[in-house]
């Protein structure tokens, strides 16, 4: 295993360097060190020690610095092996209670939710994602009533998004048809993938609804798209502007590159998509295959309803983050978030669009 080679002092000053780093920005010499509490050597030793690490890899050593700083080794080392637990405070622990349990109970709003807490409480860029997913259903289908040439469609999927369609009718409709409408959805739409909508489908829900079968083509084109939609996945970002504060990106190309990055989002949501682990992930500079994240790190954990992964919760940061009170605040987040939707496997409904769930889309498409 890597870092076998290195000795209890070795370790000790890396984790030194690499704290010292993250909490100052400023390169790392010898003397400031050995005034260190329990660092039990001379500057002399500290410094061959230093110069040992850089040769190996760990540590670098910057054109105008005497001191040094970690490299991406060197963070991965003290990451996978030399971190200590971050204790949150109870102010900390109750912010995030009482921020979480005041939202709605529908998966979306307390992922969005959660990444922007998750931004505050770190200082960096939150993230909240929707995996891209191919087995993506609608569960249940529910119709609101607003008048005869209105109504609410809305659609729970099967990882808990709740999504609603503003319908508006071109001919007045009673409102016992827009409930059998719904019905009508339930017994042959619920639980089928996009392209199991077919021919067969479409002409059993025209005979169901009689009068009404020529509301039936835009309203299934309504629930394809929607459903293509959770196919293709979500990513949400809170705090970017975070990212401006630290010298890290003090150079405009490479945070022009960044943060175009982040604005198309599309390479950032196959990253955590194509993650499978339960664990909660870290990804350090060059390990992402997003090049323009050379000098940053990522880290994010999936919730889990059941089996199934209904969201990813993660920060983004420079490279000298402070990764003990992110990996802390990411565990707290994802922890209570899986206890709110049922994440130790007991599915439980998601609520009903009510005024906690974000504004129906306008659909022109029923004629």
């Amino acid at each position: 295993m890597y870092g076998d080679e290195l000795s209890g002092r070795k370790k000790a000053i890396l984790k030194a360097v690499v704290e010292s780093y993250i909490e100052n920005g400023d390169p790392v010499g010898s003397k400031s060190l050995q005034q260190l509490p329990g660092m039990k050597c001379s500057s002399a030793t500290i410094r061959n020690e230093m110069a040992e690490l850089e040769d190996m890899g760990y540590l670098e050593q910057p054109h105008t610095s005497a001191g040094r700083v970690p490299s991406q080794l060197g963070y991965r080392f003290y990451v996978d092996q030399l971190i200590e637990h971050y204790a949150m405070t109870t102010g900390e622990i109750a912010q995030i209670n009482q921020v979480l349990k005041s939202k709605t109970s529908e998966v979306d709003q307390i992922l969005l939710t959660a990444s922007r807490l998750a931004s505050t409480m770190t200082n960096y860029t939150g993230i909240a994602a929707k995996p891209k997913c191919a087995a993506v259903t609608v569960t249940r289908f529910e119709t609101a009533f607003i008048d005869e040439y209105s109504f609410v469609l809305i659609m729970i999927s099967s990882t808990g998004s709740v999504v609603s369609k503003h319908i508006r009718l071109s001919a007045p409709m009673a409102q016992a048809s827009v409930s059998r409408l719904a019905a009508a959805l339930n017994e042959n739409v619920a639980g089928l993938s996009a392209n199991e909508i077919n021919l067969p489908v479409m002409l059993r829900l025209e005979a169901m609804m009689g009068a009404d079968a020529a509301l039936i083509t835009p309203i299934v084109k309504a629930i394809y798209e929607t459903m293509t939609e959770f196919d293709n996945g979500e990513l949400r970002l809170s705090g970017i502007n975070h990212l401006l504060q630290y010298p890290d990106y003090s150079d405009p190309e490479e945070l022009k590159d960044l943060l175009g990055t982040l604005e198309h989002k599309e390479e950032i949501l196959d990253l955590v998509s194509k993650d499978k682990t339960d664990d909660i992930s870290v990804v350090i500079g060059s390990e992402s295959p997003v090049s323009v994240m050379n000098n940053s790190s990522l880290v994010f954990k999936p919730i889990k309803r059941g089996d199934k992964t209904v969201g990813v919760i993660g920060v983004l940061g420079p490279l000298r983050m402070d990764y003990a009170r992110v990996l802390e605040t990411i565990e707290r987040l994802c922890g209570m978030i899986g206890e709110m939707i049922g994440g130790d496997g007991r599915e439980q409904p998601p609520a009903l669009p009510g005024n906690d769930a974000k504004k129906p889309d306008d659909s022109n498409g029923a004629k």
